[in-house]
């Protein structure tokens, strides 16, 4: 009986509040526009010194 409770207190729990690991949260697709827009920034000025 107590075990019974104590399973369904898990499931009730895990049902409200999901503590999973979601990647698609955390992964990292490439550089975004600002490291795009730092670098053209930054190859501007090279090309004409040169």
């Amino acid at each position: 009986m107590l075990s019974s409770i104590r399973a369904l207190i898990r499931s009730l729990k895990a049902a409200v509040n999901p503590d999973r690991y979601r990647p698609e949260l955390h992964y990292m697709r490439g550089p975004g526009p600002a490291c795009r827009e730092q670098k053209s920034r930054a190859g501007d000025g090279d090309t004409d010194r040169a």
